[in-house]
């Protein structure tokens, strides 16, 4: 059944309420997983990593430990703490290799667009600074998943069938991500016993047990075998780090993103350029928001794609492009009825991710995303291991010059970007949007429904959705023909999208009351659960 055929189903979930802690993922075992936890007198952190890793092993094609994360922790007390734990190009990866090979591109399946998987790393430095639990409780639900089976829910056979090429380019992998030849169907029950191997090694040693010794030698013989430049000493000296949230005011509220070499600042530019419209207007038409979102994005998009890359090595000064002359210069360039011109966009297009949103009982959130990039990532596969290694390189640049162009030891410019939302300083929502470029105009579409319309989370986030990229505006089929015809009126090149706009999980804590609001999109097979 297509995304056409379904018309993206029929929004209008139930909110999730609850008062002793709350997670939403796009998968149903992967909240329970994390609900499973906080029950058991595990915190926010500990229900996250335990969501993440049980989806790498369920839902492989979105994510894994050959990727890459960000998060926020915001503890019930202190200041929210963002980590980086994206992985760098390999040591010899330079720009001039590649061009006197003539390459315009890096190829999204080939061992150079394989940087060193950061999560992992991430994973046990979060966990050892602020998880109440051992990695060994943590990831058991990914180990059990991993060894004893778990079934295929409707969206991952969805998309497992549609991309399982990226799979059989390198063959490896086909005999655990293609049993028998094709993707599995609803209700196949699949195990992956050398991935549940190696998350046991990582429960038991820590992060040595992913960038030193056996696993790290087969993944470097992996790719050195089709040619890559990684080596042992690129994963022995991968490191996250914890950085300060970025943030911008909103409608009384803050959003904090992590800073680059994320595209979190791009959500804050579009929400300080929308802030200056009236978006609680009730006169505004559904035409109009569309118009207006579409239009900040369009700018912002073009600051983000000109910008944004390894802070190291291209610093990048954010309260200046934040700053109100800076933002009312891009606002004085939106027309109310006319469409301005489309961005340039000149990198791969990414569209698979996992986040989790998850708050304890004692008011600490986390905000978590995961990704291979790609579907399925680069296709590599180290079979002993179990481990299906990311493309995130292919979203460097060959370019001479251009801020995101490959370097050793640089880290590529990323799309996820999990979100955090506060009031008055006081953390309130844990959100994200998963959906590869779209992540930061979903992260202010959902913020607008809440903010300016006066929505709940889950009603915000079951609305319709657009999005303006590449030159053309996409619109979720439940947008009226009325609306569209209007859009085209105005100059809009507008296309009907053929698969959904992104998924959104988001907690939001009600602190006048108590309580802990949970949504999880429509969109996906996941679910929203009190503990």
């Amino acid at each position: 059944m297509s995304w056409g055929q379904r018309d993206f189903m029929v929004p209008g979930r139930s909110l999730a309420v609850g008062d002793r802690g709350m997670a939403a993922t796009s998968h149903p075992a992967v909240t329970l997983a994390a609900v499973e936890i906080l029950r058991s007198g595990g915190n926010a952190v500990d229900a996250a990593i335990a969501a993440i890793a049980l989806q790498g092993v369920i839902d492989p094609h979105m994510t894994g430990i050959g990727g890459d994360c960000f998060a926020i922790y915001a503890p019930a007390s202190g200041k929210p703490v963002a980590v980086n734990g994206s992985g760098r190009a390999p040591a010899k990866a330079e720009l001039g290799w590649f061009r006197q090979r003539g390459l315009a591109s890096i190829p999204d399946d080939s061992p150079h667009a394989v940087t060193v998987p950061g999560a992992v790393d991430a994973w046990c430095r979060l966990s050892g600074d602020y998880g109440s639990k051992g990695l060994d409780e943590v990831l058991a639900p990914a180990i059990r998943a991993a060894e004893t089976g778990f079934v295929v829910t409707p969206r991952a056979a969805l998309d497992w069938a549609r991309y399982a090429d990226r799979i059989e380019r390198h063959r490896t992998g086909v005999p655990v991500y293609l049993p028998g030849g094709a993707a599995p169907a609803v209700g196949s029950k699949l195990n992956h016993p050398a991935l549940g191997a190696t998350l046991r090694r990582i429960a038991r040693e820590g992060r040595a047990a992913f960038y030193e010794g056996a696993v790290a030698e087969e993944i470097v013989a992996t790719l050195k075998a089709l040619g890559g430049m990684m080596q042992l000493e690129d994963l022995a000296s991968a490191r996250s780090e914890y950085v300060e949230p970025i943030s911008a005011d909103y409608r009384d509220h803050q959003i904090l993103q992590c800073p680059p070499n994320g595209q979190g600042v791009a959500a804050l530019l579009i929400a300080r350029i929308l802030a200056g419209f009236d978006m609680a207007n009730p006169a505004l038409g559904e035409a109009d928001r569309i118009h207006l979102l579409a239009e900040a994005t369009k700018a912002a998009y073009r600051q983000r794609d000109a910008l944004v890359a390894d802070p190291e090595f291209r610093p990048l000064d954010v309260d200046s492009l934040l700053s109100e002359s800076s933002v009312a210069a891009l606002r004085s360039s939106i027309d109310l009825k006319r469409a301005g011109a489309s961005a340039d966009f000149d990198m791969p297009v990414h569209r698979d991710t996992a986040y989790v949103a998850v708050a304890d009982r004692d008011g600490n959130m986390v905000s978590f995303i995961n990704s291979l990039f790609f579907a399925f990532g680069s296709g590599i596969y180290a079979p002993r291991a179990g481990v299906l290694l990311q493309n995130r390189g292919s979203g460097f640049s060959l370019l001479e010059g251009h801020p995101n162009a490959i370097a050793p030891r640089k880290r590529p410019f990323h799309t996820i970007i999990p979100g955090l939302l506060a009031k008055h300083g006081k953390p309130i929502m844990a959100f994200g949007v998963m959906g590869g470029q779209y992540q930061a105009a979903g992260h202010v579409q959902i913020l607008s429904g809440v903010l300016d319309r006066g929505l709940d989370i889950q009603q915000s986030s079951d609305a319709p959705r657009s999005f303006a990229f590449d030159g053309t505006l996409s619109l979720e089929p439940t947008i009226p023909g009325s609306v569209a015809d209007e859009l085209i009126a105005r100059g809009h090149r507008v296309i009907r999208a053929d698969e959904p706009l992104g998924g959104c999980q988001a907690v939001h804590v009600d602190l006048s009351r108590g309580v802990i609001l949970g949504a999880s999109d429509h969109r996906k097979d996941g679910i929203a659960l009190a503990a």
